[in-house]
């Protein structure tokens, strides 16, 4: 027995070194004429030795079966050959040597430069089995001779020549023709080939491969609807279809895939409700249909012992609860759910996938506590923001065990309690991002040396107490961001040199008092920092060398500070300087525009500066938003300012002492959004190049001295939502006749104390859509007028408007895009209210006091249900007041004082809540709130002796008058004294017209803005 296994290991220790000697034998032999085809295909290629690997190893002193890409059979026949990724730039085309290599099987010339077409001498080779030319940067007609290379198993000709413009095509042979005789295909791949071709004609094209498993024809232009002819190629286990404009459902036949892997539909334009039954395909371990929005579906129950490990249903429709059987998916490594709308509280089973590493549940509606990840060992990237989640973390069970965790987003979510330690512990965390929450503590961490955190946001919490030293510890930190807390107590500026490395630092809006004096200012710098906020921060003064020392500041805002003195320098590559609402009391530099290069956002609104406007401001051509406003600036504006307008898209100079007609020079290409100047001293009419800003969205020109007529010349600015040319000399009467479509957009418009006449034009209001319609308003509430800066950096300029409401002014410091308004008081318009203001059923404020109207008030008043304020007061209405106005559930301001109305006021909570005053001056008028029952006894001539004169009291009156006259003219001069005069006849008007029945109403002086209560208001 021992002598027979001793022979065994003998005979096979002899056929193993035979066969060594064999192979070795056979892999360094080599046909001649297959070398030297070879050599000439090296020489004739274009390519870099520094970026080759393969072909410069080729040399005559070498067998070519021994060459690095090369494969050959036993007899020495070239049957491989891989010149992948070697950059080759040109050489290639039909009389290359490579087409006489007929025993090539397997070819494979991906990621390489040809930028040329495909070769039509790939059909000489007909022994291939697979030929990949993907990311070759061939272009054009894919040649028919590929279609006869009928023992193909594999093959893949991607491209990305899309990119370039010079797409790779396939359309003359189509595909059904490319692939017709290519019966052996297993692997097809056309990812970035133009096909152009519809659902079924595709699809069928397909169905004679019947050995087909993996098709991949991303980005082909394909058109849908996806056919469930497709099914019918039983063996297929690899769908990637991503990019296409399918516009259809997924048919439910592809729940019967048997084989079916992996299925990718990204960006597909997929519509319907997703077949549950496709989650539980038993093999499937990859399904990505993210990117299609109008795509709908809930998830079912999944299977025990699930295969899928990467499940992407993100931006869809996907909605419902999210299963507690997710957590049979014991294989999952990527889960991706962000952006749809799913609800409910999730799933603690969700801690049972021990194997996930990408988990982003973002953007959804999730209620309840946060599960605990502590199990996820191999989990690198934790996504939870935007949800609805609550509750606190505790400290010991939630991170313990991610060790390989590197991002974690809590952001927009309601969690309370304290931040745990144990997060910032974890050994390879570069980003914690936890704003908008409820936090209140911080608990405090040691031993942070080894940390790798470079981004800590906490912004928008409650966290108070003194500035966290422990934060002082994170030496690699980049980005921190601690703004909209309750942070109390001074810190110290200096503190902040041993964060080195930060690149962003937001400390805005906390309690905070930052300590700007910096001992050893010499050694005093940020060498990295291009992001600093310091907004309300209570900075007296700016340290010189934290701005002269810093080259790559991008983003500085230091506003709602103390700021004193001249305008600081600004910083060279500066993007977004905002300095407003300081105390800087200094002319603009002369040479500002010197400075800003660079700059998109520039604020100096509320300080002190007076002198001119620069000229050199015009020479900042990146700039698209300049706020001077409520400075002291006089002067005229630069005519240069106005042809800045086709980058500038907002344009604040309001309250200032500027003078003149405002340039005419307006460009043909204008891309000015906002334009406030309101509260100058300019003249003249409105420019007609104004026309040319045609998305001009605010325009304010209040409390100037234009004499124009209605600004018709804007009657193609489509987008206009807000229109003020309160208290000027416009006059004429008002609307565009023979204009169709004006204004669809128009939400606020205030043209109140002008000299507009004539009758108001119901026609030109139907054009005012915005005020007509009451649909999304839950939408409309979080949208505002705004202007964005900064696309990917979130940043905006947010527009404000001043507006009558409820008799008193408001400056409105956001704009809701829901918020409609109009204001016609004290103009000379008569004739009958139109009615077509009241199908105006999203109004919330309507103003048409201190006119001539007359008629009657509609009845259809009461279309207006989401009216707050309405005053119809000093005018000539006559009728009794429609019952219908009772019924405007939100109105908290009624004026219908000194007109001619009668009758009994309509009884209702909300009219009876009104004051007296409401209704005074309407002689006919009678019932609650007026003193004045609605008796039948009541006589007109009672009522008339009531309200009417006595001459002799007129008289009287008269000759006191006049002799007011001579006292208070000259005040009229005197800009105090008329103050102090209007004051005082007031106070006596008020006292003495009582006593004969009549009340007086001050009209304030709409100049005066400190003299008018204001209110901010977010409404």
């Amino acid at each position: 027995m021992r002598v027979t296994v001793v022979s065994l290991l003998s005979f096979i220790l002899c056929y193993l070194i035979y066969l060594s000697i064999h192979i070795s034998v056979a892999s360094g032999k080599c046909l001649e004429d297959q070398q030297s085809l070879l050599l000439q295909l090296k020489n004739n290629l274009t390519f870099k030795l520094e970026n080759s690997s393969k072909l410069k190893l080729w040399n005559q002193s070498i067998a070519c079966c021994d060459w690095s890409g090369v494969a050959c059979d036993n007899d020495g026949r070239v049957i491989g050959l891989d010149l992948s990724g070697e950059l080759i730039s040109g050489g290639f085309d039909n009389s290359s040597s490579l087409f006489s290599l007929q025993y090539l099987q397997k070819l494979n010339l991906a990621a390489n430069n040809f930028n040329s077409v495909i070769p039509s001498g790939f059909n000489k080779l007909d022994k291939l089995t697979y030929l990949n030319l993907s990311y070759a940067s061939f272009l054009g007609q894919i040649p028919i001779e590929i279609s006869q290379l009928t023992k193909l198993v594999t093959l893949d000709i991607s491209s990305l020549s899309y990119l370039t413009g010079q797409e790779l095509k396939l359309e003359n042979p189509n595909l059904q023709k490319l692939v017709q005789n290519l019966t052996s295909i297993r692997q097809l791949f056309l990812d970035g080939v133009s096909i152009t071709a519809q659902g079924q004609e595709w699809c069928n094209a397909l169905l004679s491969l019947r050995d087909l498993q993996e098709l991949s024809m991303s980005h082909c232009n394909l058109s849908g609807p996806l056919d469930s002819s497709l099914t019918r190629l039983e063996n297929l286990s690899v769908i990637i279809l991503d990019q296409n404009n399918l516009s259809s459902p997924v048919p439910e036949t592809f729940a019967n895939f048997k084989n079916l892997t992996t299925l990718t539909l990204v960006f597909c334009g997929l519509t319907g409700n997703f077949q549950q039954k496709i989650f539980q395909i038993g093999t499937l371990s990859v399904i990505d249909i993210s990117y299609n929005n109008n795509l709908h579906g809930f998830f079912p129950d999944f299977p025990l012992n699930g295969s899928l490990q990467t499940l992407r249903v993100s931006n869809t429709s996907f909605s419902g609860a999210f299963p507690d059987s997710i957590g049979n998916m014991r294989h999952l490594s990527k889960l991706d759910l962000s952006y749809c709308g799913f609800n409910g509280t999730l799933p603690n089973s969700l801690s049972s996938l021990t194997e996930v590493s990408y988990l982003d549940l973002s953007y959804n509606n999730f209620t309840g506590p946060m599960p605990s990840f502590g199990k996820a060992a191999n989990l690198t990237h934790l996504d939870l923001s935007h949800n609805g989640l609550s509750g606190a973390i505790p400290s010991s069970s939630h991170f313990e065990g991610l060790h390989n965790l590197v991002t974690i987003n809590l952001q927009h979510n309601s969690f309370s309690g304290s931040i745990p330690s144990s997060l910032f512990t974890l050994p390879l965390v570069q980003k914690i991002q936890l704003s908008f929450n409820q936090f209140g503590q911080l608990e405090g961490f040691v031993n942070m040396s080894s940390s790798m955190l470079n981004t800590l946001d906490l912004s928008s919490n409650n966290l108070s107490g003194p500035f966290p030293a422990s934060i002082f510890q994170l030496s690699t930190l980049s980005i921190l961001k601690l703004s909209s807390n309750k942070f109390n107590g001074s810190m110290e500026l200096n503190k902040l040199l041993e964060l080195r490395n930060l690149t962003a630092l937001d400390l805005s809006y906390n309690n905070l008092s930052v300590n700007a004096n910096v001992t050893n200012a010499h050694l005093f710098s940020f060498p990295n920092i291009s992001n600093l906020n310091l907004a309300s921060c209570n900075l007296k003064t700016l340290p010189g060398p934290l701005l002269n020392l810093t080259s790559n500041l991008i983003v500085l805002d230091v506003h709602n500070n103390q700021l004193l003195g001249p305008i600081p320098v600004f910083p060279k590559y500066a993007s977004y300087l905002d300095y407003s609402r300081n105390n800087f009391s200094s002319v603009i530099p002369k040479d500002i525009g010197e400075y800003l290069s660079f700059t998109i956002f520039l604020s100096l609104s509320n300080n002190y500066l007076h002198g001119s406007i620069p000229d050199s401001l015009c020479n900042a051509s990146y700039l698209q938003v300049l706020d001077l406003s409520i400075n002291k600036i006089s002067g005229t504006i630069p005519p240069c300012l106005m042809t800045m307008t086709e980058t500038l898209g907002v344009l604040n100079l309001r309250m200032n002492n500027l003078r003149g007609p405002i340039p005419d020079m307006f460009p043909a290409s204008c891309a000015l959004r906002t334009l406030d100047l309101q509260k100058n001293n300019f003249d003249g009419q409105i420019p007609k190049s104004l026309a040319n800003c045609s998305a001009l969205e605010v325009l304010d020109l209040a409390k100037n001295q234009i004499i124009d007529g209605f600004p018709c010349l804007l009657k193609n600015i489509s987008t206009l939502r807000v229109l003020v040319l309160r208290k000027n000399k416009f006059h004429g009467p008002i609307g565009c006749p023979n204009t169709n479509g004006t204004w669809h957009m128009l939400q606020i418009v205030d043209l109140a104390f002008n000299n507009f006449s004539g009758e108001l034009p119901g026609g030109c209001f139907t054009t005012w859509e915005a005020m007509t319609s009451d649909e999304n308003q839950a939408e409309s509430e979080v949208n505002h007028i705004r202007f964005e800066v900064l696309q990917f950096g979130k940043l905006y300029y947010q527009d404000s408007v001043t507006v009558t409401s409820k008799g008193q002014q408001m400056e409105l410091v956001k704009i809701l895009t829901v918020f409609t308004s109009i204001d016609f008081s004290s103009n000379h318009f008569q004739g009958e209210i139109p009615k077509q203001l009241f199908d105006f059923k999203a109004l919330y404020v309507l103003n048409l006091s201190n006119n001539a109207l007359s008629g009657q008030i509609p009845s259809s008043i009461g279309n207006l249900k989401q009216l707050e304020s309405l005053d119809l007061s000093k005018n000539s209405l006559e009728g009794e007041i429609p019952t219908e106005i009772a019924s405007l559930s939100f109105l908290s301001f009624l004026n219908l004082a000194f007109n001619h109305l009668s009758g009994k006021i309509p009884t209702g909570t909300q009219i009876q809540s009104f004051p007296e005053t409401s209704f005074i001056g309407n002689k006919g008028l009678c019932g609650p709130p007026l003193p004045i029952n609605c008796s039948a006894n009541t006589s007109p001539s009672m009522t008339e002796s009531v309200m009417g004169f006595d001459w002799q009291y007129i008289s009287t009156g008269v000759g006191f008058g006049v002799g007011a006259g001579l006292v208070f003219a000259p005040l009229m001069i005197w800009e105090r004294g008329r103050k102090w005069s209007n004051d005082i006849i007031d106070k006596i008007l008020m006292a003495v017209l009582p006593l004969f029945g009549v009340a007086y109403t001050p009209i304030g002086d709409d100049d005066e803005e400190r003299m008018t209560q204001k209110t901010r208001s977010q409404i």
